[in-house]
């Protein structure tokens, strides 16, 4: 059996945003690297059915809502535009296309094998693939180092099973033929508001239920607020509080039974989309017989080096503890590379930023107001709105504020909250200077041009010292 093994330094299992950084880390660091990956394309969840397909029918909609209602703001007239579905679906694929490919042009570059078929972790860090049918050929690697990076899976409702076709994933969401006439969406969280926002920009009704009394769940509140503000006023119609009881499809599409304050209610649409979270998922990986540690929802329990309990395997992303974001499982996968080299590499999620792509945009890092309050520090607080900025009203794109929650005593930026035009590009100065330990001033005292949207950064950071000038 032994000889039958192919010796490998590393082997990761997923090619997702984790898996496949990991692995191109280790290939730079030296190691002969093996990345196991059964979808027919690389980049997992991410690239091929979630951030980037989304983010590219996000960009599409905007385009055709700026036409629609805004374009006449600036001058310009146009006749009513179209919406070409099939066209706006071939490019979202186009552009998912192109990140495969680079992907994949990357592994070739850093000598990283493919092992295309599903991969199962047996004792003593073997990894078997099995590949596709018919042949179902296996193949077995012995690794020195595991890397698990097995991701997660959108939660279903019993009751609405998906079928990508009535009852929506982020998977189905996606490849919407035609623009629906009534999109119901359960559960006001990053996914769900940003896919009900492109479908509503094409001119869908959607609705929009959230069990807990506000969208957004864990948001700094103001945000949370003007969100809320904002996406009611282009048309998203936004049931908090709201939970739903039953479901199922009709002869035309879907239904379900809600309640709210002890009153039920049936909403019709023609599909729903479900967005309730996502869970962990190990496929391939048996804790029980392994001696894998797991936490209650399955994830694999890691310290700081993204260790695991077992020697040599290491986990990253989504299938562990902590925020199931990309970019986590990015920095997670270089750590686990870097630590298996020997060098002094951790993780922590104390800076890890997030993002909701809606219009206006989302971006946080940190604690939010009521957390920093509820560790019963004592808390500065300073906003400065977008209302304000003189790049934002050139643009017409006025609405939001950023918001710095500092150490009364210290200064430090505990966190940072951002709602307003292209805020996703704003945080990361943010996120630099909480990783210096840095302080509202240090960000007040940088020059920032002038006019730029980020002088909206530095005027909150003033505004913690009450020292904002533009107001």
């Amino acid at each position: 059996m032994a000889d039958s093994l192919i010796p490998a330094d590393v082997v990761v299992i997923g090619g997702g945003p984790g898996g496949y950084v990991a692995a191109i880390r280790a290939a730079q660091l030296g190691f002969s690297t093996v990345c196991v990956e059964m979808d027919k394309t690389l980049g997992g969840t991410c690239v091929n059915v979630g951030c980037i397909p989304s983010k590219a029918l996000l960009e599409s909609s905007h385009h055709f809502e700026f036409m629609t209602h805004d374009a006449k703001t600036h001058g310009i007239g146009v006749s009513a535009p179209t919406i070409d579905v099939a066209t706006m679906l071939k490019r979202k694929d186009d552009v998912v296309g192109q990140n495969t490919k680079g992907i994949e042009f990357l592994f070739r570059k850093n000598k990283i094998t493919w092992a295309k078929g599903f991969g199962t972790l047996k004792a003593g860090n073997v990894v078997e693939v099995r590949g596709a049918p018919p042949e179902n050929k296996i193949t077995s690697y012995h690794a020195k180092h595991v890397i698990i990076a097995t991701g997660s899976v959108p939660i279903e409702l019993p009751f609405l099973k998906f079928d990508e076709a009535r009852v929506l994933s982020n998977v189905g969401a996606l490849k919407l033929p035609r623009v629906p006439v009534h999109l119901i969406v359960v559960g006001g969280g990053v996914i769900g508001l940003e896919l009900g926002s492109v479908w509503r920009r094409l001119g869908a009704k959607v609705t929009v239920v959230e069990l807990l009394p506000a969208i957004l769940p864990g948001t700094d509140d103001d945000v949370v607020k003007e969100a809320d503000k904002a996406l009611r006023k282009q048309g998203l119609d936004i049931r908090t509080g709201t939970r739903v009881t039953g479901g199922g499809r009709t002869d035309t599409g879907i239904f379900l039974e809600v309640e709210k304050d002890g009153k039920s209610e049936r909403l019709e649409g023609d599909h729903v989309l479900v967005s309730v979270g996502r869970r962990p998922v190990t496929t391939g990986i048996d804790a029980a017989a392994l001696g894998l540690a797991v936490g209650k929802r399955g994830e694999i329990l890691v310290d700081d080096q993204q260790r695991t309990n077992l020697p040599n395997v290491y986990a990253i992303g989504d299938c562990t503890p902590g925020p199931m974001l990309a970019h986590k499982a990015e920095e997670e996968g270089v750590v686990a590379a870097e630590v298996i080299a020997g060098k002094p590499a951790h993780t922590h999620h104390r800076t890890v930023p997030g993002v909701v792509y809606t219009w206006p945009e989302i971006a946080v890092v940190g604690l939010t107001e009521r957390q920093a309050r509820e560790s019963g520090r004592e808390i500065k607080v300073g906003k400065f709105p977008f209302s304000a900025n003189g790049r934002a009203r050139t643009a017409g794109e006025a609405t939001g504020f950023v918001k710095f929650v500092a150490d009364a005593t210290t200064d430090e930026i505990l966190g940072c909250h951002m709602i307003g035009p292209n805020v996703s590009e704003l945080i990361p100065e943010v996120v630099l200077a909480m990783e210096y330990r840095g302080s509202s001033e240090d960000i007040g005292i940088t020059v920032h041009a002038h006019p730029t949207l980020s002088e909206t950064t530095k005027e909150a950071a003033l505004a913690v010292l009450g020292r904002a000038i533009h107001i």
